[in-house]
Formats: C-alpha cells, sequence, structure tokens
C-alpha cells in the first residue's frame, strides 16, 4: 500500500474516533487501533497529535477546494459561476467520508491556528465571490447560507429534511441568476 493511501487511511480513521466517540477521545493510540497499525506506524506518518489533526484539516481544505474548482471549470456561464460551483458542491458534492469534517472540530480542540488553511481559503472564496459579476452582498449571503446549513449538521445541531434541503439549494442556486 502507498503512503499516501496509508495516509488517508489514518486519516481517516482520526476523523471516525472524533466522529464516533468525540474530540477528547482522540488520541495516537485510538487513532493507531482504529486503523489497525502499530502507534509506531503512526508516528511514521503523523510524527504527533498535533500533525495528524493539521493533516486532517489539510486533507479536508485541499479536497473540497479542488471540487470546487473542477465544479467551477465545467459550469459555462461565467457569471456566478464560483458561487454555484460552491452550493453544488457542499450540498451535494462534500468529503465522501463526511466523519472527515471532524477535522476542523478536532482543530478548534487541539491548536486553532491548524484551522489557518480552511481561513485562508475562506478569505480567497470570499474574493472569488464578490467579483463574479453578481451582486458581492448576494453572493455573500448565498455562501453564509450555504455555511449555515452545512455547520449544523457538522455540528449535530439540526439535520434538515432532505427535501426541504434540496428546496433550499434550489432557491439559492436561482438567487445566483436572478
Amino acid at each position: 500500500m502507498s503512503r499516501i493511501s496509508r495516509k488517508v487511511e489514518i486519516l481517516n480513521a482520526a476523523s471516525k474516533v472524533v466522529s464516533e466517540r468525540g474530540i477528547f477521545e482522540l488520541t495516537l493510540d485510538a487513532v493507531a487501533k482504529q486503523a489497525g497499525i502499530s502507534k509506531g506506524g503512526l508516528l511514521y506518518h503523523f510524527p504527533s497529535k498535533e500533525a495528524l489533526v493539521e493533516g486532517m484539516v489539510q486533507h479536508l481544505a485541499i479536497n473540497y477546494q479542488e471540487k470546487i474548482e473542477d465544479n467551477a471549470k465545467q459550469d459555462p456561464d461565467e457569471k456566478g459561476r464560483w458561487i454555484r460551483s460552491y452550493v453544488d458542491v457542499t450540498f451535494n458534492q462534500t468529503y465522501q467520508n463526511k466523519d472527515m469534517n471532524a477535522g476542523l472540530l478536532a482543530a478548534k480542540a487541539v491548536n486553532p491556528d491548524l484551522l489557518d488553511p480552511i481561513r485562508n481559503l475562506y478569505e480567497e472564496w470570499q474574493e472569488q465571490i464578490e467579483n463574479e459579476g453578481i451582486d458581492p452582498m448576494k453572493a455573500t449571503i448565498i455562501r453564509l447560507a450555504t455555511d449555515g446549513i452545512w455547520l449544523a449538521e457538522l455540528f449535530d445541531i439540526y439535520h434538515i429534511e432532505e427535501e426541504k434541503k434540496q428546496e433550499i439549494y434550489k432557491v439559492l442556486l436561482s438567487s445566483i441568476d436572478e
């Protein structure tokens, strides 16, 4: 098995520990056990808990960014292209392992500076949506509404019914084109 896929397996295991047992149960021993490897094998790839959480955040950020960019490239309409892609990816194409979002929660608990890759992406994304040819305020509101649904689900505060969620998705997309 290649190093890259082993690293992803470890990141998935760490995310599963956080999702199923909580942030404070994220230990190197728990992740090694969940991944089915020795603690030494884990330490080879991630020399500390902080490095592991940093890897979780970076993996999520890279994956999300790539999906948005790939989606945007396929959109023939330049006006609002990026915000449409952001809404679509967030609603319909989030990371296949939803547990991976738990890396954000772990980062906040372990070292909030580990969220910097996400913070930097959000700054880039905000600049992007404000320069797409649609009203920057409307684009920001659409992004915030999209983020609100995602965060409510991430924090397990509220899971909107799928039918209603799809209606909201359609309204947000149609708002971009108005």
